[in-house]
Order: C-alpha cells, then sequence, then structure tokens
C-alpha cells in the first residue's frame, strides 16, 4: 500500500475517508511507521478533535517479550487476538490509558502503541509528548477498549490519510524495553518537541519488560 501523502482536509465533504482494515492487517513495524502523518479523529458529542500522529511503537505479539500478548489470550489484552483495525486501550500506573490498534492477522496479536501527536485542532496543546497525554487529551479511556477505527460516524475514534511532508522517518528502539530492535518510530521535524527533558525518565507501558 503506497505511504500516504495527502494533506489534511479542510472539511467534512473533502476530507479524506477512514483507514481501511486492509491498511492495519499487516505488520506492526510497518504499520507503525505509515501511521506517521495520520490523523487521530476523536468525536466526543457534538466536538471533533483531530491530532497527527508523530510518534509510535510496533509491538510483534506472542513473540515479543515486551508484549501484552506474549503470555496468551486474557481478558485484558482480547482485542489483539481480534480483526485488525481494533483499538486496545489499556489503563497503567492506577493513572494513565494508553492507546493502541491491533495489526496483523486475526490471532497474530500484534499492536501499534500510539505514543505521541502533534497539530492538535479542538485540544489545548499543539503537542502531545507521551500515549497518557494523548489519551487525556483526546478523552479516550477504557470506554473505547474494542472500538472499531475502521467506521467513522459509527464509533468515535478513526484514523484518516496525512502527510509527513518532506520530513524524514527517525528509528529507535521503543522506550522502557530491554529488547533493542528498533521498533520506534518518529517525525523528525517533532524530534525536540518529542524529547524527553533532561534528568527525566519516560515510562514504558505496564507489560513491557525493563
Amino acid at each position: 500500500m503506497p505511504r500516504p501523502t495527502s494533506a489534511v482536509p479542510e472539511s467534512r465533504e473533502t476530507r479524506p475517508a477512514p483507514l481501511p482494515r486492509e491498511f492495519f492487517a499487516r505488520p506492526s513495524p510497518l504499520v507503525a511507521e505509515e501511521l506517521l502523518g495520520c490523523w487521530l479523529v476523536r468525536r466526543l458529542g457534538a466536538r471533533e478533535l483531530r491530532v497527527q500522529i508523530s510518534e509510535t511503537e510496533a509491538y510483534l505479539g506472542a513473540t515479543d517479550p515486551a508484549s501484552h500478548a506474549f503470555r496468551g489470550r486474557t481478558p485484558r489484552n482480547a482485542p489483539m487476538f481480534g480483526p485488525a483495525g481494533v483499538a486496545y486501550v489499556y489503563f497503567v500506573y492506577g493513572m494513565h490509558h494508553c492507546f493502541n490498534v491491533v495489526t496483523g492477522q486475526d490471532d497474530d496479536p500484534q499492536a501499534v502503541l500510539v505514543r505521541g501527536a502533534v497539530n492538535g485542532r479542538g485540544v489545548e496543546r499543539a503537542i502531545l509528548p507521551g500515549p497518557a497525554l494523548l489519551c487525556r487529551a483526546l478523552g479516550i479511556d477504557l470506554d473505547c477498549n474494542g472500538l472499531d477505527l475502521c467506521s467513522a460516524g459509527i464509533d468515535s475514534i478513526w484514523l484518516e490519510l496525512g502527510g509527513r511532508g518532506t520530513g524524514s522517518v527517525r528509528v529507535t528502539p521503543r522506550v522502557g524495553v530491554h529488547d533493542q530492535t528498533p521498533m520506534r518510530f518518529l517525525m523528525a521535524p517533532q524530534e525536540v518537541g518529542l524529547a524527553a527533558r533532561p534528568g527525566t525518565r519516560k515510562r514504558a507501558p505496564k507489560g513491557s519488560l525493563h
């Protein structure tokens, strides 16, 4: 599937359709990279919030010790074992939510964690550095777990094609994970805004082995 290049639309009539399920039914590292620059859209009542995805992490499922699916299916991680293009939202540290997109094929529990976003529309901050801040800004919580992201107008979260412009992609190891395989993807122009402040430590989603 070609990398999306369209700019953010100006109206409901001209904006792209939601990303189709076929986009997500691929290996998580490929989806994680291609989600950069895409728009995450959240409907809250009459409001529509939009942010452009700028940081993601890929999780490989049953073969990945850092994945929630590594030890098998549980009530908590059940959405990961279903169809691609579904939301997997979990609660960590007793205070934060994290938003993931299920990828791959049925019963192959891969997922992409959306770690950061920029260019917020309808939200208070233009840069959302970190999965907890992103979820808080968009009102994403456990009620969103299992939502079908390919059904705009039916469920309240979906993703649209976007564009990275001329920016390159930076690839690094995931945050807080022992495995140093490069599966964290960042939009290069936003690296300064997404960087942790000196002396701070980013915490990985609960379930990662670190």
